[in-house]
């Protein structure tokens, strides 16, 4: 099948290419797995009520089981990627795909058969792993090497990445931390019809979308070796190749202790907002705290990378860390207390700006002294790797995150008919309401979602997600990054590349 052609044509970084390809191209797909990435667990755990399902076991196997085979799925798709040879690239052909691959296994989450225990647990698995372990594999390993492969310019590629992480910032920042619990939690609520609705519109939207990222994007890295012919290594001497590398193995082990704690923030901080720090979807705790936390992302988009460019993007990021680990410190200590918890997410947020902005960039240094080591370019490889990481500790902080929670005695709320209908559920159950019934509102069906007291250990453990485990990989991460320092002699790298390539191309 012939490929629509690119609409970028020009040798050099456009700002159409900034504005469609990088900024709003990406955003449908990236809203959607925002949401997933904050809700998804909510709604197994509180809609479908999964928690009690098999002694609790399900929500703590499956997500470590889906990944393993996720992990699998990203190191073939790094192969095919490195494999694919077309007029329009090794990975945006795989962009065109996920278009439309995305949306429709995207509805399939949440459209799971009121039936037994045992279908709802099948279709959950089969959902998921269609989606995390197929569609969105495709997209997210073809979508992150946009950037390394747009270009060898490191303002370019700088800008590119800004550009990147501000539609990530924004999806999740903005529409996911502040619109979602202000204004679609508490009109959804535990309703299961409500949530497909919602969510099978957030799965169109990507479709358009990801294909404008398609058109608006183009392998310039790749377009340098189009005339060559040799086969790909084998995926063993690759992987030595990646591992025998000290920056690209400091990289991941950096990407992995990073992933570890903001994947567990990330799951926590719906439980956070709702039984520590405030109410069940109170409409306004998730949103203070997402939107003080988030004004330092609004300011980095000016800042960081100017920053990044005068003391360089380890120095910058490693001292970020610093600040970062401070921050949830500071959270940890009072995670009762509204407004030093807000405080403490500021400096957080303060602290984690370089990293948010310019990772891909360091990133992509890494790929490039790598093929100024090996002359050979394995950039589906790297990315299998990095995506690998990714998604393999999403499941596996989700299924400790899931089996700490039922562990403590985790309590989901339940929906009711009326008050005189909660107050019998509560008293058959021995549970104590979060807040007094009579302060519920209803919503439009007159339904009643019911929160209830959680123990004091589901409390704490909600704590250590959300703001106590980031205390100790903020550390970590500023040790790891003082021995990244590929950036020192990347410029003379680089310069001797791009001779090799002219001495091919006369030879």
């Amino acid at each position: 099948m012939k490929l629509p052609a690119s609409l970028v044509k020009s040798p050099e970084v456009t700002k159409k290419e900034k504005w469609l390809g990088y900024l709003l191209g990406p955003a449908g797909a990236l809203l959607l797995n925002a949401v997933l990435a904050t809700y998804l667990n909510v709604y197994y755990t509180d809609v479908l009520n999964l928690t009690p399902l098999w002694g609790g076991v399900f929500l703590t196997v499956f997500p470590i089981v889906s990944k393993i085979i996720d992990a699998i799925t990203n190191i073939v798709m790094g192969q095919i990627i490195d494999r694919t040879r077309t007029k329009e690239g090794k990975a945006r052909p795989w962009l065109f795909l996920s278009a439309f691959l995305v949306p429709v296994t995207g509805i399939l989450l949440f459209t799971v058969p009121e039936s037994s225990d045992t279908v709802k647990a099948l279709w959950v698995m089969i959902s998921y792993n269609l989606f995390y372990s197929f569609a969105y594999t495709i997209f997210n390993m073809s979508h992150g090497l946009m950037v390394p492969l747009s270009t060898r310019n490191g303002t370019d590629r700088g800008g590119l990445s800004v550009f990147n992480q501000i539609t990530t910032i924004m999806m999740s920042g903005i529409l996911v931390a502040l619109l979602f619990p202000m204004v679609i939690m508490p009109m959804i609520g535990v309703d299961k019809s409500k949530w497909i609705t919602l969510m099978s519109i957030l799965a169109i939207v990507a479709l358009p979308l990801t294909l404008l990222e398609y058109f608006f994007t183009k392998e310039r890295v790749t377009e340098e070796k189009k005339d060559e012919k040799a086969a790909p290594l084998p995926l063993g001497q690759q992987l030595k190749m990646l591992f025998t590398d000290r920056y690209m193995v400091l990289m991941y082990v950096y990407f992995l202790l990073y992933t570890v704690g903001s994947t567990i923030k990330n799951i926590g901080l719906v439980y956070y907002c709702n039984y520590v720090l405030g109410t069940y979807n109170d409409g306004i705790t998730q949103t203070m705290v997402s939107a003080i936390g988030g004004i330092p992302m609004g300011i980095g988009i000016f800042a960081v990378w100017p920053l990044a460019k005068k003391f360089g993007k380890r120095t910058v990021t490693m001292i970020g860390f610093l600040l970062y680990s401070l921050g949830s410190l500071i959270c940890w200590l009072f995670p009762h207390t509204m407004w030093i918890v807000l405080v403490g997410q500021f400096i957080k947020n303060i602290g984690g700006l370089p990293c948010a902005y310019v990772f891909m960039a360091l990133f992509a240094d890494c790929l490039d002294h790598l093929e100024w080591k090996t002359d050979i370019r394995i950039d589906g490889a790297a990315m299998s790797i990095y995506n690998i990481i990714a998604v393999a500790m999403v499941g596996i902080m989700t299924g400790v995150f899931n089996w700490m929670l039922a562990k403590a005695g985790y309590i989901a709320p339940f929906a009711a008919r009326s008050v005189a209908e909660a107050t019998e559920t509560l008293a058959a159950n021995g549970w104590a309401a979060q807040v007094a019934l009579e302060t519920l509102k209803p919503a439009a069906d007159g339904a009643l979602t019911v929160a209830l007291a959680q123990p004091h250990s589901v409390n704490w453990v909600i704590s250590f997600a959300f703001v106590g485990l980031e205390v100790f990989t903020g550390i970590a991460l500023a040790i790891i990054l003082f021995f990244l320092n590929v950036e020192k002699d990347l410029p003379r790298e680089q310069a001797e590349i791009k001779a090799r390539h002219e001495g091919k191309e006369q030879a």
